[in-house]
């Protein structure tokens, strides 16, 4: 049992479990299945939302009454946090790196239409200076006589980690009602607080299944310490450790392709593809990429057929409007 720390209820739980019939045909190898973590809600939707219940839940108990977090321009994380400040009437700060001339659309368009204030740092100074910055405009705004609340990249650290110990958890109660059991849990790796937070959880109600990540930003060798830095965190508040060894960090890298958030031609037909095929559609940034890889895992030989595979669907369907002039669809 784990004794989680007080969470906000924000989130569509349990969300369900549906099995990609035709793409398991497809691929002729492993039973392909979904976890809908992209219906946890409509603006709020996504994997973040998760995060947030237990992070905004803090910030509320320490006495702020404004919360600061940074992202890309089309950040999910953002805009999920934008949202949930709304309702929980917090004032919310957005530091953006600014990769270009930002055109408000999708994500960016939701920041602004939840009230949420803006802030645009060049992407090299962001890069390079991210923590400063954060720190300096929660001091900017202690001294207006606000209490700030710091949420890093993707809510993915210590107190927002038990989002997906949770699921985890959740996970093993549908395997029980469903009568299966999953060889692998896979899911996309962009800020490494979800294969965190399934990594602890595997640990404690799924000790059957392996956590394996496909990495959308940076490499194995990078997520491989932020696992263990959050992981740590996360025990922090916990009557037990629960490390998470090297040996068992399962990160499959090779997919990041053209950078972050960067697509190629193949990823986008690819999403088209399973879009027609099952009537799923997935981002470019997080979830095309890394079912992407599962697949081409999969026609390697990785996955091995008769085994049985839960993605995660991790949201982020408004990142796919900014792509849309890429598509080349197919009438």
């Amino acid at each position: 049992m784990v004794e989680y720390p007080r969470r906000e209820k924000l989130a569509f739980l349990p969300t369900p479990i549906h099995k990609l019939e035709k793409l398991s045909k497809l691929l002729d190898g492993p039973e392909i299945y979904l976890k809908r973590d992209d219906i946890t809600g409509s603006a709020v939707g996504g994997n973040k939302i998760r995060k947030l219940e237990y992070t905004v839940a803090d910030a509320i108990d320490k006495g702020c009454d404004t919360l600061i977090t940074c992202g890309g321009l089309q950040s999910n994380h953002c805009r999920a946090t934008a949202f949930v400040a709304t309702k929980l009437g917090l004032e919310c700060h957005l530091v953006l790196n600014k990769t270009e001339e930002p055109k408000v659309e999708a994500n960016l368009f939701l920041d602004k239409l939840a009230g949420a204030h803006i802030h645009y740092i060049p992407s090299e100074e962001y890069k390079k200076n991210l923590e400063n910055l954060l720190k300096e405009l929660q001091e900017k705004l202690n001294k207006q006589g606000k209490k700030a609340y710091v949420i890093p990249t993707g809510a993915s650290f210590g107190i927002g980690n038990f989002g997906y110990i949770k699921a985890a958890e959740e996970v093993s109660k549908q395997c029980v009602e469903e009568n299966v059991t999953f060889d692998y849990i896979v899911t996309a790796v962009g800020s490494g607080g979800t294969y965190t937070g399934l990594s602890m959880g595997q640990k404690l109600f799924l000790p059957k299944t392996k956590i394996v990540g496909i990495n959308v930003s940076d490499d194995r060798e990078y997520f491989v310490e932020k696992v263990k830095k959050i992981s740590k965190e996360s025990s922090a508040y916990m009557d037990k450790e629960i490390p998470i060894e090297e040996e068992v960090i399962h990160i499959i890298d090779g997919y990041v392709g053209l950078g972050y958030a960067k697509s190629r031609p193949e990823e986008l037909k690819f999403i088209e593809d399973i879009a027609r095929l099952e009537g799923v559609v997935f981002d470019p940034v997080y979830t095309g990429k890394a079912m992407f890889g599962l697949a081409d895992q999969i026609k390697k030989g990785t996955f091995k057929k008769g085994e049985k595979i839960l993605f995660i669907h991790t949201g982020g369907i408004f990142g796919i409007f900014p792509k849309a002039e890429m598509f080349e669809l197919n009438q």
